[in-house]
């Protein structure tokens, strides 16, 4: 939930003992649809600024275990995806129009309670943080076995599953709520959350204040990670959601409610060999090493959503995929995969059944937090209309973390 390295607040000098950090990322990519789709030939251009501060309110006024953020976000863009005709999205930064904003995008007040065991966090918030994300990190105990991000995709099925599309909150629009922790054991967890669910009704909450008119998006997810043979750490999270109020959609369906299931996991499947870490005379551990002083492991994902929704534009998914952490021994911080995203599409709103998508990309370390990344994708079936060709497309990402 924290954006960025916190250069920002160390090049501003700010002192640590203050418990104030400020950090910041910013995406920009360029992607060319070669192919196919809805628009061939066509060229788009995205940016997403990030800026955030976070402070420690146990540091600055002893009030332990309490934190509060604040985010804003600035996204100047174009619309990649429907010019490829994709439902899914091959590219996770455009989202609904408008196509340039401005807005608050993260407010939030945070408690620990009970050693950490109770959680809970309110204001202004991005869900898809929370609940079905494959993409996060894997922590463990030794930070040797650490799965730095799962995969590094850009499509938006690895950041939402698409049969939640059109129901949660997220990027680029947070909503208003409250999402509690509990977390019996330091592997498993149970998180619920009931936010603002006018997502639902079109509306652009990253733009707009909360609302109390009968519509909120309830979800409940249970999760659990671990280190299997000493050095393969996995995790694997399953959860569902229900969405109240009035729904409606084209041809003049409507249904009062609508809620769904889903499942994800992440496995580390290979390893080099990873051995104990140094530790120096007074047993303090070192920068731990492998082969080479160098590590490289290999990690799979999977998941899986359905939902009875009639006004919602996907109603079942499947998605999977691989990805290599340090496979160049001279790169150890670049990254390679490989991604599948299958939807079935809502008959009342497409007519073609399903859009199949697969993406591959490479993430170049450039220098401390700046990264390039070349990504293609091929969509074989549009989603948009059965009349779109097969699509192919071009992605090349800067990231930058400050």
């Amino acid at each position: 939930m924290l954006p960025g390295t916190g250069l920002a607040g160390r090049l501003l000098q700010v002192p640590e003992n203050t418990g104030l950090r400020l950090g910041g990322l910013w995406l920009a990519d360029t992607n060319g649809l070669l192919t196919g789709g809805k628009q061939p030939g066509k060229w788009s251009w995205n940016s997403a600024l990030i800026i955030g501060a976070n402070l420690d309110a146990e540091k600055l006024l002893a009030w332990k275990g309490a934190s509060f953020g604040i985010q804003f976000l600035r996204f100047d863009g174009q619309d990649t995806n429907d010019q490829a005709g994709s439902v899914q999205g091959y590219n996770s930064l455009p989202g609904p129009k408008p196509l340039d904003r401005s807005e608050l995008y993260e407010l939030w007040y945070r408690q620990a309670l009970f050693d950490d065991r109770l959680i809970f966090r309110i204001g202004k918030i991005v869900p898809t943080y929370d609940f079905n994300n494959v993409a996060r990190p894997v922590p463990t105990h030794d930070e040797a076995l650490d799965i730095p991000a799962v995969t590094g995709l850009l499509y938006t099925p690895v950041f939402v599953n698409p049969t939640l599309l059109g129901a949660i909150g997220g990027y680029y629009n947070p909503v208003y709520g409250v999402t509690v922790t509990v977390a019996p054991t330091k592997n498993s967890y149970l998180n619920y959350g009931l936010y603002d669910g006018n997502v639902a009704r079109q509306v652009q909450t990253g733009l707009t204040g909360p609302h109390f008119n009968g519509y909120y998006f309830n979800i409940l997810e249970t999760g659990v990670d671990w280190v299997a043979a000493g050095k393969y750490p996995g995790q694997f999270g399953v959860g569902g959601w229900y969405q109240t109020g009035q729904l409606h959609g084209h041809r003049r369906i409507s249904r009062d409610g609508t809620g769904g299931f889903y499942f994800f996991g992440g496995q580390r499947i290979w390893a080099s060999c990873v051995e104990p870490p140094i530790q120096d005379g007074k047993g303090e551990a070192l920068i731990p090493t492998g082969p080479g002083g160098h590590h490289a492991s290999i990690s799979a994902f999977v998941q899986i959503g359905v939902n009875n929704a009639e006004t919602l534009p996907v109603k079942d998914y499947f998605g999977t995929g691989l990805s290599g952490f340090g496979l160049v021994p001279s790169r150890p911080d670049d990254s390679i995969g490989v991604g599948m995203a299958w939807s079935w599409l809502n008959p009342n709103l497409f007519n073609r059944p399903s859009e199949l998508m697969f993406q591959g990309y490479y993430q170049a370390h450039l220098y401390g937090g700046v990264f390039f990344e070349p990504a293609i994708s091929y969509i074989p079936t549009p989603g948009g209309n059965s009349s779109f060709g097969s699509a192919w497309a071009l992605t090349f990402r800067f990231t930058f973390l400050f």
